[in-house]
C-alpha cells in the first residue's frame, strides 16, 4: 500500500500542474483585461499610466514567462497578492477555508444522514410505498438546483411567516448553538443535492448484494434481519457508494460557491465569485489551486478505504 500511496501522490503532482495551467491560461483569455478593469475608475488615465499599472502587476511579461515565475511562488507556497486589496492570497485563504470546510463537512454529513438510512431502507422494502417514496424523493433532489431552492427559503418564509434564515455570519464566538444553526440550511440544501445521487446508488448496490449467496446463507442461518443487513449485506454495497461520495465532494465545492453568495457566508466560495468579477487572477488561481489539492486528496484517501471496507483489493 505504501508504493500505492507514493505512486498517487507522484501522479496528483502532474494532476494539479495543469489544472494551475488550465487555470493561469483560462482566466487570462477570458475577455475583459484586468488592467482596463481597474483604470474605469479613472477615466483620466492615459496609455502610460496603463503600462504602468501593467508593468505594476506582471502582466505586461508574456504568459509562458509569467506561468513560470508563478510556479516558482507556488513552489515556495507564496500564491502572490491580491490586485485589488493589495492583501497575501494565502491569508485570505487561510481565513476563509475553514469556514467553506465547515460547510462542506455539514453538507455531507446530513447528506449521508438523509441518503444512507433511506437507500438500504428503500431496497430492503422493494416495490413498496417506502420505496416509492424514497425514490420519488431522490429524483427530486437531483432535479431541483441548491440555488433555486435557497432562494425559495430565503424569499417565502420571509414573506408568509416573516421568517428567513440568518443572513449575517456567526461565529464560534457567538456560541455554538449560533453558530451551526448559522449553517444548518445551507448545509441542508447542499446536503440533499448529495443525498439524491447516494441514496439510488445505495438501494441499487442493496439490492444486489442482496441477491447474492451468502445473504441467502444468513437468512438460511436464522440470523435476524438487523444482523444480516448491517454486518453482512451493507459493507459490501458501501464500496461502490464510497466511490460517489468521493466524487460528491467536488460537486459540494461546486455548489458551495454559489450557496455562499446567496447566504452571505464568508467562505472561498464568495471570495472566489468576488474575484472572478474583478479578474483578480492571483485569487482565482489561489482558490483552484486549493480546490484542486483538497479533491485529489479526497479521492486519494477514497481508494485507501477501499482495503478496509474489502481485504480481498489489494494495491499492487
Amino acid at each position: 500500500m505504501t508504493q500505492y500511496f507514493v505512486r498517487r501522490v507522484m501522479l496528483a503532482v502532474p494532476t494539479v500542474v495543469l489544472v494551475i495551467f488550465a487555470t493561469f491560461l483560462i482566466v487570462r483569455l477570458v475577455p475583459g483585461d484586468i488592467v482596463t478593469i481597474m483604470m474605469a475608475e479613472r477615466p483620466y488615465a492615459t496609455q502610460a499610466d496603463k503600462e504602468a499599472l501593467r508593468k505594476e502587476l506582471g502582466v505586461d511579461r508574456p504568459i509562458p514567462v509569467q506561468f513560470v515565475s508563478y510556479l516558482g511562488k507556488v513552489a515556495r507556497g507564496d500564491l502572490g497578492d491580491s490586485f485589488w486589496t493589495r492583501r497575501a492570497v494565502t491569508a485570505e485563504l487561510r481565513q476563509r477555508l475553514p469556514v467553506t470546510g465547515q460547510l462542506g463537512v455539514f453538507a455531507i454529513v446530513l447528506g449521508l444522514v438523509i441518503a444512507l438510512p433511506i437507500g438500504v431502507l428503500s431496497a430492503i422494502r422493494q416495490d413498496t410505498v417506502h420505496d416509492f417514496i424514497a425514490r420519488s424523493f431522490a429524483i427530486l433532489a437531483l432535479s431541483v438546483p441548491s440555488f433555486f431552492t435557497a432562494t425559495l427559503l430565503i424569499v417565502f418564509p420571509q414573506k408568509w411567516f416573516g421568517w428567513a434564515p440568518p443572513l449575517v455570519y456567526k461565529g464560534w464566538d457567538a456560541g455554538p448553538i449560533a453558530h451551526v444553526y448559522y449553517f444548518f440550511f445551507p448545509a441542508l440544501l447542499l446536503g440533499v443535492g448529495l443525498a439524491g445521487g447516494v441514496m439510488r446508488l445505495t438501494r441499487t448496490m442493496m439490492l444486489e448484494v442482496l441477491r447474492q449467496d451468502y445473504i441467502r446463507t444468513a437468512w438460511a442461518k436464522g440470523l435476524r434481519e438487523r444482523s444480516v443487513i448491517i454486518q453482512h449485506a451493507t459493507k459490501n454495497a458501501f464500496i461502490p457508494v464510497l466511490t460517489v461520495i468521493g466524487l460528491q465532494v467536488s460537486v459540494v465545492v461546486s455548489g458551495s460557491v454559489i450557496i455562499e453568495s446567496i447566504f452571505n457566508i464568508p467562505g472561498i466560495g464568495k471570495y472566489f465569485v468576488g474575484a472572478i468579477f474583478q479578474r483578480d487572477y492571483p485569487s482565482i488561481q489561489g482558490v483552484v489551486l486549493v480546490l484542486a489539492i483538497v479533491i485529489v486528496f479526497v479521492n486519494l484517501l477514497v481508494d485507501l478505504a477501499y482495503a478496509y471496507l474489502d481485504p480481498r483489493i489489494r494495491f499492487a
